[in-house]
């Protein structure tokens, strides 16, 4: 396994610490390369191969960790090796056991055919296959000690228009393969996991009488109601001991920033501001919240202590910086590029970090909207908007890479990872 790293810029943060907002290094690789090969499956798993293999084959190029050979080959599982000029090979069967659920065996060959690495997996819903193929992604990323992807087997959860008036929330996989709706019937939008454990999850619900925020518990299938607002109610972020929410109110017409606490059910007005103070989130150990206000004319990102007074402007590029997400001292936040007002409207993605004032441009083109940081930091997940059509977006931020993931009907209002 060969790298060859050219620095092009570096400014160090601290003498043994790089800044990831403005690290920019072009990585000139001879990355290794890897084969996928499939056994022979019986003829009830076929369907399921078909989209299997190309999506494993997608979860491998999205590690960013090797050059993949997109043809995939069939050979037995236990057929001797035959020398490749491969670095690796991943050979893998699928199988069904005797109460027909899905079990999957996987081993990763050496250049020299010796096994490496080897697992298997045993299903019990079959639909899951999709986790089944990012769950051996990320288990090969970590026998080769790279940075976590546990983000890959976690649920996406987004808002998705059908219509005027209608919209539904759906649970899915971050490439949107795997797609399940859990709440319909209405105006449903706004979605927001409850905890790191995704078994229950935020959202708003739009009724003749304004708006609510309920839960609802993916265990049982059951909502609960959280609170009502008149205009606007919105949670945007939730604390890592899931027992503070962030939300957005306006029961007196314009909106500010309030924390709700979930255990004792009371909240908390933090800001105060005749104009727009909107999609606050934790950073710093929950101790400070950022949020988009309207205080210079026009959005921007802005930072507060909690529990002490004033504000501070973190973001001096872009005119119309209208959402944003945070992880620890890093911020990622949408800015309006475009040259008018009346033009076509595009939207880029930048990085920044409250230790520094260095910003990184993670996006050049289109509409790029609504970022969210994975729970470990390592990407970024978003939503790009081409001719009226949703995509989900993965930044790779550690290898200046992204992956377009598009959907197939309908237009995506807002998700969480």
């Amino acid at each position: 396994m060969r790298h060859i790293f050219i620095a092009l810029v570096i400014f160090t943060a601290h003498l043994f610490a790089v800044d990831a907002t403005i690290e920019v290094i072009k990585k000139v690789e001879d990355l290794p390369t890897i084969e996928l090969q499939g056994a022979n499956v019986e003829p009830s798993l076929t369907q399921i191969d078909k989209q299997f293999a190309p999506l494993l084959l997608s979860d491998i190029n999205v590690l960013a960790h090797f050059r993949v050979n997109n043809e995939v080959k069939n050979i037995g599982y236990d057929s001797i090796f035959n020398t490749t000029r491969n670095d690796y090979t991943l050979r893998y069967r699928l199988r069904s056991d005797n109460t027909g659920r899905l079990n999957c065996d996987f081993k990763l060959l050496n250049v020299a055919g010796e096994r490496v690495f080897e697992k298997s997996y045993h299903l019990k819903n079959n639909a899951h296959y999709v986790f089944l193929a990012h769950a051996v992604a990320s288990d090969i990323n970590d026998f080769l000690g790279m940075a976590s992807v546990e983000w890959m087997k976690k649920y996406v959860i987004l808002s998705r228009y059908k219509g005027a008036k209608k919209s539904e929330i759906v649970v899915a996989d971050y490439t949107l393969t795997y797609q399940q709706t859990v709440v319909e019937g209405g105006l449903d939008i706004f979605p927001k996991w409850a905890s790191a454990s995704q078994n229950a999850f935020y959202y708003t619900h739009y009724t003749d009488r304004g708006p609510v925020i309920y839960k609802f518990d993916m265990t049982t299938g059951r909502k609960s109601k959280i609170l009502a607002s008149d205009g606007m109610a919105i949670c945007s972020d939730v604390s890592a001991d899931g027992r503070k929410m962030l939300l957005t109110l306006a029961p007196n017409g314009q909106p500010d920033v309030y924390m709700y606490d979930v255990v004792n059910r009371t909240k908390e007005r933090i800001t105060s501001y005749t104009g727009i103070d909107v999609n606050a989130n934790f950073i710093d150990s929950d101790k400070r919240i950022t949020f988009v206000s309207d205080r210079l004319g026009y959005p921007n990102v802005f930072a507060k202590t909690l529990g002490k007074r004033g504000v501070e402007q973190l973001v001096y590029y872009g005119k119309s910086n209208n959402s944003c997400s945070s992880y620890k001292n890093y911020i990622v936040y949408t800015s309006r590029e475009s040259g008018h007002e009346f033009e076509y409207n595009t939207f880029n993605l930048h990085l920044i970090s409250t230790k520094s004032d260095f910003i990184r441009r993670l996006t050049s083109s289109g509409v790029n909207q609504f970022p969210k940081f994975s729970f470990d930091g390592e990407s970024v997940i978003f939503i790009k908007t081409y001719r009226n059509e949703s995509s989900v977006g993965v930044i790779r931020l550690k290898y200046n890479r992204s992956f377009l993931f598009p959907l197939k009907g309908g237009k995506i209002q807002s998700l969480d990872w």
